[in-house]
């Protein structure tokens, strides 16, 4: 899957937003038919290193679910609101082992 196309769930994905707290997970895409307001919001993702195949994995949250939530992708921890959040898509899955499973 081409990474700036966000193509129908997978099993075992679901958005940054919805990821449960210390849960690995793995960048499988952006969400790049957002609204032309977030386009801002979808290179500031790119730029700090929401890229394909890297390690994410949400370390904190506000009380009550709310915002900012702590998200770490790589070996930096960044704050997200929700709303940029539910831009990433998220595997539970490897990349490597995607291409061993083909």
């Amino acid at each position: 899957m081409p990474w700036n196309v966000a193509a129908a769930p997978a099993a075992g994905e679901c958005s940054l937003a919805d990821l449960p707290l210390r849960t690995d997970a793995w960048v499988r895409a952006l969400h790049m038919d957002a609204a032309p307001h977030e386009r801002d919001v979808l290179l500031r993702l790119l730029e700090i290193g929401f890229l394909p195949g890297e390690p994410v994995r949400v370390v904190a949250r506000a009380p009550a679910g709310g915002d900012p939530l702590a998200v770490r992708v790589g070996r930096t921890t960044f704050a997200l609101r929700r709303r940029e959040a539910a831009l990433v898509r998220v595997g539970s899955t490897p990349p490597g082992a995607l291409a061993e499973a083909a």
